[in-house]
């Protein structure tokens, strides 16, 4: 299996895009030159982080979710409980990927306003 977060085949990739100001680009992109990196490769990692559920990266983005009122408290805390459910039971059962994505989609099916 590829690596999630290299470059895809040019075929089949896929563009994302959206808008900000000025100011915040070249802040984004000045901040980028200062760490060694370019857009492309900062959003590629955000985006695994983000699905690879990483904690630092979802522990930023809750903090971000209450200061902006993303989401009501109640369903923050239900999505923090069944990401640590997740976890648990992928320890205790020494789940891989497939079979994660698997549970998540039941969880989903279940809980379709989460």
């Amino acid at each position: 299996m590829p690596n999630s977060s290299s470059v895809p085949d040019p075929k089949s990739r896929k563009k994302f895009m959206f808008y900000d100001t000025p100011k915040r680009q070249a802040d984004l992109r000045i901040r980028l030159k200062f760490d060694g990196m370019n857009q492309s490769e900062f959003f590629r990692a955000m985006i695994t982080g983000y699905l690879e559920k990483d904690a630092n990266l979802l522990s930023y983005l809750d903090e971000y979710k209450q200061e902006h009122g993303v989401r009501g408290i109640n369903k923050r805390k239900e999505s923090r409980r069944l990401l640590k459910k997740g976890e648990v039971v992928r320890k205790q059962f020494a789940l891989d990927e497939e079979e994660i994505e698997d549970i998540f989609d039941l969880i989903e099916m279940e809980h379709p306003d989460i």
